[in-house]
């Protein structure tokens, strides 16, 4: 895909002058390290065709309820996919932003609705990453019983990955003995458990505060799910710029901001080439 190189100028302009820079990305940023991005039920069957052979949609599976009724079903896939998680490794373009930040006075700053922990395992300050949907690498109790959140490490799920199936046994609750379930929002959830997540947007807020020449790149952030476009809208509405990166939906809200019509690593490279990097 052939970029405009007026915008690919713009592009590397508003990062040179940004004083702190904002990583924003959604599930698109995971593609070319070769995660899904479930757009719509048809991708997301693909990806796990027992699923779609039982009509099951991502909506279903990707709630409480379905921990309720059959855990073995929910940790099937949420443990495929934590697996597919702690084995995938980050593309190049997640080295490229965080070389980019790390040359801003403020430095960089990451908000996605992404759950992979993948800016954590590319070298990203852990103390800077704002998960707004939460963590598959984090568990809390599916009561819950408390507010309690721990790290998954000690889980190692044996998933039948043809009936996408968890076959050992699941985590429990360290305080009541309960099921255990990951710690991410997900639909019809009123009993996920924030205080993690909280605790990261304070640490963005007053990040935010601090800086004045802000300068979003936003990546594979659609509309489906706008968690993360929400919040380039903000920085955006307070002064800020934004350099969005998406293959289908890359308009952009003002003739300041640019919007690159491609994948977030085709794109970063193509950023990369201009500022010399």
């Amino acid at each position: 895909m052939t970029l405009s190189s007026n915008l690919l100028d713009r592009a590397a302009d508003l990062i040179c002058q940004a004083d702190g820079l904002i990583v924003a990305a959604g599930a698109g940023m995971g593609v070319d390290s070769g995660l899904p991005d479930f757009r719509g039920d048809a991708g997301f069957w693909r990806a796990y065709p027992a699923l779609g052979r039982a009509r099951l949609a991502f909506t279903e599976v990707a709630s409480p309820a379905t921990f309720r009724t059959d855990p073995a079903l929910a940790w099937g896939f949420y443990g495929h996919r934590l697996a597919l998680y702690r084995a995938t490794l980050p593309h190049a373009g997640f080295d490229l932003l965080r070389d980019w930040g790390a040359a801003r006075p403020h430095g960089a700053l990451v908000f996605t609705s992404n759950v992979d922990g993948q800016f954590g395992r590319a070298g990203f300050d852990p103390a800077r990453i704002y998960e707004c949907h939460g963590s598959i690498h984090h568990l809390q109790c599916l009561r819950p019983c408390c507010d309690g959140i721990w790290p998954a490490d000690a889980f190692v799920p044996d998933v039948d990955a043809d009936a996408c199936r968890l076959r050992n046994e699941p985590p429990t609750c360290p305080h009541c003995g309960g099921l255990a379930r990951p710690n991410i929002l997900m639909f019809g959830d009123w009993d996920w458990v924030e205080e993690r997540s909280a605790r990261q947007g304070e640490r963005l807020q007053a990040w935010l505060e601090r800086v004045r020449r802000p300068v979003v790149i936003e990546l594979g952030a659609g509309t489906a799910v706008p968690s993360v476009r929400h919040f380039s809208q903000q920085v955006v509405a307070g002064g800020g710029r934004l350099v969005r990166i998406n293959p289908r939906e890359w308009e952009v809200p003002t003739s300041r901001d640019v919007g690159l019509a491609t994948g977030a690593l085709e794109g970063l490279r193509a950023i990369a080439a201009r500022l010399g990097a």
